[in-house]
């Protein structure tokens, strides 16, 4: 049975399309209506203010020149309220005005009937005719226009939230058309990608970029069908092409080993031959589960598998000075086929007794686990890194034969039958290797 598809784990940070579409053309109305906005207040206030300002000092200015040439004539005021004291008679005039300097001012101030006013106040000095200083106030009462300013900064900020609110629905919507295709497209690649027969994406779109990504995708979907249907095609031819002289093989053998006038040194010779024949059947079972990415159905004993592997490689040592022992539970049954249990044991197997010179390689069968300790050389933090990488061979490979294959083997079946395979320095020396399954 295949196994189902890892769903990868979403990037953090990233927002999907249709968001950042819609947050530009909110974002895009926020800010212009914005800028307007403030744009209009500081305009309508600057306006408003040198209207009001040159008007205040018009009108003063007129004002000390009345009083400068004709002292004893009643001064006129066209539109302003007006005051005229001197530094003998300022205690006579309101606290708010008499102590303001040269210039323009604004002053809030409560009216009889409670209301606050809002005046712009032009202050001059002026000397009269026997030299004796005054000072000179028109006050122009502008509450109306601060009243006005605060309607309009009202209306405006209720354009901008508006504008806002209807870039926001304009950038949803248009999202909603931009990625409708997108979105078909997505569905429909991913309804494709669960079938071994894809289905053509470009009919279903129109001719335009969507439809040009969508012909990309079929004609990589047709090259990337041809490619697996060559390799599954290769990988069955191969296998049943090998499974027949291996057949042969076996078969000759085990008429040889029947004989009785064989002496033991071709005995143990076609023993070996036996061995290795096995080995190659279950590596070529193992290959094929995973080039066809599907779990094969079978039974295994780990225990019984360990000590296979435990065998054969003993009876390959050639007098190296190296002690090979099973250590731990009983029998330990999987629902694996025990090719598949074969190669990756083999290969832990094999690797601990190629790289330990002498000593030992204790197998210890757990419940859950089987784990593999030499005593060899140790593990270093480059090899640790790398040692399941495809072609890897660890710094003290040397000169000895392999391809650097094996692990990668059994890391691939690990993660076809949901196992973990871990490898590790040992406490005093040498390499642990563990591989743990689920039952």
């Amino acid at each position: 049975m295949a196994e189902p598809p890892v769903q990868r784990p979403a990037r953090p940070g990233r927002r999907r399309l249709r968001t950042r579409i819609i947050v530009s053309f909110a974002l895009l109305g926020f800010g212009l209506t914005a800028l307007f906005a403030l744009a209009m207040v500081q305009l309508r206030n600057r306006l408003e203010n040198q209207l009001i300002e040159k008007t205040l000092q018009r009108e003063v200015a007129s004002l000390v020149q009345q009083v400068e040439v004709s002292p004893d004539r009643q001064p006129y005021f066209l539109m302003f309220d007006a005051r005229t004291f001197s530094d003998a008679n300022a205690y006579k005039i309101n606290p708010l005005y008499r102590d303001l300097k040269q210039g323009v001012h604004e002053i809030r101030e409560t009216d009889a009937n409670g209301v606050m006013q809002v005046y712009k106040v032009a202050v001059r000095r002026g000397l009269s005719q026997n030299g004796k200083p005054f000072t000179s106030l028109v006050r122009y009462n502008v509450t109306d226009a601060a009243a006005t300013s605060d309607l309009l900064a009202r209306w405006l900020l209720g354009a901008v939230l508006a504008f806002s609110v209807f870039a926001l629905l304009l950038g949803w919507w248009s999202a909603s058309k931009v990625m409708a295709p997108v979105s078909d497209l997505a569905q429909r690649l991913r309804r494709s990608g669960n079938s071994s027969d894809p289905e053509a994406l470009a009919p279903n779109f129109a001719e335009d970029e969507v439809g040009e990504l969508a012909k990309a995708l079929d004609d990589y979907a047709g090259r990337l069908t041809d490619v697996v249907q060559r390799d599954r095609e290769f990988n069955a031819d191969v296998s049943h092409e090998l499974r027949t002289p291996l057949a042969v093989i076996r078969g000759a053998v085990e008429l040889l080993l029947t004989r009785p006038d064989i002496d033991d040194r071709t005995r143990t010779r076609l023993s070996r031959i036996q061995r290795a024949e096995q080995q190659c059947t279950d590596l070529i079972g193992a290959l094929l589960l995973l080039s066809r990415n599907e779990r094969a159905v079978g039974q295994c004993d780990v225990t019984k598998v360990a000590q296979q592997q435990l065998d054969s490689h003993r009876a390959q040592l050639g007098g190296k000075p190296v002690e090979l022992r099973l250590e731990g539970a009983g029998s330990v049954l999987l629902d694996v086929p025990e090719s598949a249990m074969a190669v990756a044991l083999g290969n832990l197997i094999g690797n601990a007794v190629k790289y330990t010179p002498a000593g030992e390689v204790v197998v210890r069968v757990h419940a859950d686990a089987v784990e593999v300790i030499d005593s060899g050389p140790g593990l270093s933090a480059e090899d640790a890194a790398k040692l399941f990488t495809r072609g890897y061979r660890g710094t003290h490979a040397g000169h000895s034969q392999g391809g650097g294959i094996g692990l990668s083997i059994v890391r691939r079946l690990c993660a076809l039958y949901g196992w973990d395979v871990q490898v590790r320095p040992g406490e005093a020396k040498g390499v642990v290797a563990t591989l743990r399954f689920t039952h």
